[in-house]
């Protein structure tokens, strides 16, 4: 396996060990355990466990970036119908788990100031591409942000996303999201 290749292997590991536990709860141990390598390979790639929750951190941030620009918004379509098929893509957010478990982790982890800078960044310049995408103004892209977390609450319940736990109020607002008029993420 190439450097490049364990790199990534390493990356993946991270991302799902720090979705399912937070920073700081994940050990590099742990990380390390599950890409099949040594700790200390862990740290010789990526540094620090700081360096590497902002590696996974960015990847999932792009990974939600490149979900809303791969929505087919038909140009001239009017915003209430682009935010409704942006938000068409929340079916990707419960299928990849691990997504909106990160983004959650990361904000709690932003009271750390090199951790908050870069997830203060990241969630802004997903805010402003929900605006750009679908022509939102404040109102309508504060909404469908609102939602999202609303699913990635949900998620991190386990009433939302492919284990989820079936309960009649949660299925209600993920039946609503499907079938309904309002802009949903």
């Amino acid at each position: 396996m190439t450097a490049s290749e364990r790199s990534a292997q390493v990356l993946a590991a991270a991302v799902h060990a720090f979705a399912e536990s937070g920073y700081a709860a994940t050990k590099t141990d742990e990380i390390a355990r599950l890409a099949g390598v040594s700790q200390p390979y862990v740290i010789r790639l990526f540094g620090t466990k700081q360096q590497l929750f902002l590696a996974a951190l960015h990847q999932v941030c792009s990974r939600i970036e490149e979900v809303f620009r791969s929505a087919e918004i038909p140009p001239g379509t009017d915003t209430a119908e682009a935010l409704r098929t942006l938000g068409e893509n929340f079916d990707v957010f419960l299928a990849e788990r691990e997504l909106p478990l990160l983004l959650l982790h990361g904000a709690a982890a932003s009271a750390d100031p090199a951790i908050g800078d870069p997830m203060r960044d990241r969630f802004g310049r997903i805010y402003r591409l929900i605006g750009e995408l679908t022509g939102a103004g404040t109102l309508e892209s504060r909404r469908f942000v609102a939602t999202g977390m609303l699913l990635t609450i949900m998620t991190a319940m386990q009433v939302a996303g492919s284990d989820a736990i079936a309960l009649p109020w949660a299925t209600e607002i993920l039946d609503d999201l499907r079938t309904g008029t309002e802009p949903s993420c």
